[in-house]
This record gives structure tokens, sequence and C-alpha cells, in this order.
């Protein structure tokens, strides 16, 4: 779990944020506006970081921030936080994705209004005491088709209030199913039969590669005359110069953005035009959505620091199970699994498989893998190896983790767990009996006694019929000051079994041991 004691707050939030921390024990610092030379000295002895978006949370930042074990952003986007980064460094991203959803859908319906109304400019011209009743003429909703393009928690809210105005709602989402979005109201239909519908299109996607420029000349061109095009998700998603072209050629009608590229925009040309309604980035500033991001991040870390539960997770989602009383346990034994692979073969060159059996685990390969990736880097890697990190870790590494399942009848009905150095004779199997993790084979030699995954364990190969080399090894350890605490062995193979052995402390070397057996090892769980 993640040890929060100390966070800077370097965007204005709500101060209820800075309350809900402070009453659970952590220390605060809000510092708003900092240059980065600041905010990396602010930084380096904090465990959390919460922002909005104007603090640029780049790499520089996320290195030189030797503690940082969490960045919150008050918000639903993170395109001002390098994921990527904080990734790599075991670092957790969360945001608010509910927090200024509302919000942000009602900008949305006021901006489809304001179009079709032309209720700002008409204001405008009020202020310069003119009355022009002719010059401000408008449409009715009522009929038209709103086309909804990313129907997410904004786009169904959308959707749910413009339906209110007897409009059409048509949209796409690759995620979201046709039988979800119709559950309220919305008929997908694919990009190249929503362009010719709508007199209407507003957008409410993430800022990707597939999204940047999803309006763009091309699709303009396929739209109906006088179309009407809203962005109050992120600035790129309508590619600015071609909304002017269309703006100026007619094509569109008129446009109602929240965002730009470029913020503020040094370029007036988009703002100028007569025809757009711009606002300053406003989405989520209404007191309710700051008051209910600054409460939910606040809320989130609590609940990180305190072990409950993780929401919002941007990255390692595998860090989510890690709070679900049934998966905990299964994470610690496929992390220690892990570390007893790498310790056996010293070097893992090809890649380990990782077998799962029983109902209970026949999803959880997404949280096992990185428990295993952090055993095999644990005593190898560089940086400190997570649940955030361990897939991109051993990837980068060169370990390939792959995992299967097969349900099968088995006698232990809460499931086993099977990892393998591929290209080599190691595997291990082990499952969790209550609270305890146990190994119940290794190499095909079964534990007829189940042992214990925990504290400093030696394993040793052997010839079976050798009674006195107990007691050698005793000797040894004695010699060490090391204590014997518990003692298992395997059923035979090919002559050969294995002996685990509990020990109070690790053996300094292991090189007077080596005579006496076939193959030793030592690992500290």
């Amino acid at each position: 779990m993640a040890t929060v004691r100390k966070v800077l707050i370097s965007d204005s939030l709500d101060p209820a944020c800075a309350r809900i921390l402070q009453a659970a024990g952590i220390s605060v610092v809000e510092k708003a506006g900092l240059s980065k030379e600041q905010l990396l000295a602010e930084i380096r002895d904090c465990d959390g970081l919460i922002v909005r978006s104007a603090t640029k949370v780049t790499a520089d930042i996320i290195n030189a921030a030797e503690k940082l074990q969490v960045i919150g952003r008050a918000g639903t986007g993170v395109d001002n936080v390098d994921v990527d980064a904080a990734t790599r460094k075991g670092v957790l991203v969360m945001n608010t994705p509910t927090g200024n959803s509302l919000s942000a859908a009602e900008l949305t319906c006021g901006m489809i209004l304001s179009l079709a109304r032309q209720i700002p400019q008409a204001a405008a011209s009020m202020k310069e005491g003119k009355w022009d009743r002719k010059k401000f003429m408008g449409m009715e909703l009522q009929e038209k088709t709103l086309g909804i393009l990313g129907l997410g928690r904004i786009g169904r809210e959308v959707a749910i209030r413009m339906q209110s105005f007897g409009m059409k709602t048509v949209g796409y989402d690759p995620i979201i199913t046709p039988e979800e979005s119709a559950a309220f109201g919305v008929q997908q239909l694919p990009l190249e039969q929503i362009w010719p519908l709508c007199d209407f299109i507003t957008v409410h996607t993430p800022l990707l590669p597939s999204t940047t420029g999803l309006l763009n000349d091309t699709t303009f061109a396929q739209c109906r005359r006088g179309v009407q095009v809203i962005n109050c998700a992120r600035g790129g998603i309508v590619d600015e110069g071609a909304l002017l072209r269309a703006l100026q050629s007619g094509q569109c009608g008129g446009a109602g953005l929240d965002v730009f590229t470029e913020e503020p925009p040094k370029d007036k040309a988009l703002v100028n035009h007569p025809n757009v309604i711009s606002c300053p980035h406003l989405g989520a500033s209404t007191r309710e959505a700051q008051n209910r991001c600054g409460r939910e991040i606040a809320l989130q870390i609590v609940d990180l620091a305190q072990g409950k539960a993780l929401t919002g997770a941007v990255n390692g989602q595998a860090l989510s199970s890690a709070y679900a009383p049934h998966s905990k346990p299964w994470i610690m034994l496929a992390r220690a699994l892990g570390a007893v692979l790498r310790a056996l073969t010293q070097q893992v060159n090809r890649g380990v498989q990782v077998v799962t059996r029983g109902p209970a685990l026949q999803k959880a390969s997404s949280y096992l893998i990185p428990a295993v990736a952090m055993g095999l880097l644990k005593e190898t890697a560089q940086k400190d190896v997570n649940l955030v990190n361990g897939l991109l870790l051993a990837q980068e590494a060169g370990l390939k983790i792959t995992a299967t399942h097969g349900d099968g009848t088995l006698d232990n009905k809460d499931g086993l767990l099977q990892i393998a150095a591929q290209g080599s004779p190691y595997s291990l199997v082990g499952s969790v009996q209550g609270s305890m993790l146990v190994l119940h084979e290794l190499n095909g030699a079964v534990f007829k006694q189940l042992v214990p995954l925990a504290g400093t364990l030696l394993f040793y190969r052997s010839k079976a019929s050798n009674p006195s080399l107990l007691s050698t090894i005793t000797g040894l350890l004695g010699k060490a000051r090391v204590e014997l605490l518990s003692y298992h062995h395997s059923s035979p193979v090919t002559g050969e079994e294995w002996s685990i052995l509990g020990l109070s402390s690790a053996l300094p070397s292991l090189q007077e041991l080596k005579q006496h057996v076939s193959e030793v090892a030592q690992v500290a769980l």
C-alpha cells in the first residue's frame, strides 16, 4: 500500500480537499502558481501531488520527486501529466472522472442552445445599443439531429438532456456497445453515416492519436451544409484550421468552443469569427464541480493511504485488485513465487508462463502477471518495482510473462497458481490457505506438508537417501549463528528430493553448503 504522509496541492482547489487530507493525518502544503523550478524544489519530499490543469507534471518533475507515490488530478483529463513517466517510476496516477461530468455536459447543452438562438451575439448587440431582431433569426431544436461522438459519462448526460428538447440523438463510441447506448436513447451509427445526418455534432472523447483531427476538411465536406459543431472536450479533436475554412465557406454554420489546441489561443481567427461562441475552458468551472473534484480526489488519496480502496486509477489498474480481500493474498503469492523462481534460476532468459486454475482465478491474470514481475525483478531492478510499473519494467528487461487459465477438478477449491521458467525445468505451484501463502510443488516434487512462503527460506536439492545431510547443514547454520525455524522436504523424484528450511536470517555465503548438495538457493520473502 502507498505511504502518503505529505501532499502538495499546486493548483487552486476547493478548501474541502485540504481539510479532508488533514483530517486523515496527512500533512498538506498548498502552493499554487509555482514555476517549474519552484515545483521541483517543493516536490522532493512529498508523497503525493494534487493538480488541476494548470500544473504541468512532466517527467523531470516526476523523476525529481524521490518519495512520490501518487499524482491526483482533480478533474477528468490527464493531458498535463506524463503518465508514461509516472508508470515507469511506479507512481500511481488517479483522476476524478465523474467530478465534473455534469458541469461539462450542462455547458455543452448551453452551447447547443446558444448556437441555435445566437444568444451571445444578440446579448452583445444589445450592449452596443442595438435592437436588431431580424439579424438573429434562430432555429428550433425539436426534430433536429444531434450527433454525439463519445458516449461516456458526459456524452450520455448530454444525450439525456437534449432529448428533452425533442432532439434525435445518434452517436459513435468504439467501447460503449449499441445496446448500452440504446438504453439512454442514442442510436449508434458508423461515422460515415453520422456526418451527413446531423444538424449538430458534439465531441466527448479523450485526445488520442485516433481522435486528433476527428473533424477535418474531409469529414466537414461529408457533413450537412450549415452543421453546428461543439467542442467542450479537448482542443485538437476538431481541426481548428479545417473548422475555420468550413465556417468561412458556410459548410459549418457555427461552432461552440470551450477548448483550444493552444490555451489561451494566440491565433484569434476562430475566437473572432461572428459565428463562433467561445469560452476560456469553463467545462469544470462551477462551484459544485470544483467542490466535488476536490473532495473526490482527497477521499481517493485517503482511501489509498489507509488501504481501504483504489478508485480513479489511470495507470496501475492491477493495484486496484490489491485492495480486494480475495485477490490481495493471491497477489502476494504471485510475488513470492516470482522471487523464489528468480532465486532458483538466477536469471530468467526466455520468459515465464503463469497458469491459474480454479473458477476464482479465471480473470486474475491482469493483476497476477504484474505481481509475478515484481518478484522476478525484486533483486535486480534499479527502480522500485510495484504493481504500477512491474509489467513495464519486466518487458524492458526482456522478460515475457504470459498467462493461461484452466478449470479442471481441483483438490484445492480456492485455486492454484503455477509459474514456470520457459526453457528450464523450474516450475512452482502454490496456493492461498486462509491468509497463508503456501508452496505445493517444486519442479514436480510434491510437498506433503505445505511450505509457508514467508521469511527467509533456504532451498536445496540432494539425494533422497542421505539422513546425515540435515545434521551437517544444521552444523553449518550454527557456525553462521543462524537458527533453523522450520524444515520441509518433498517426495523424491528420480532419486532426489527438495528441502526447504525456514531460517532466522540469511546465510552470508552458500559456498560451503554447495559442497554437500546438488543445488542451493535462498530468498527473503
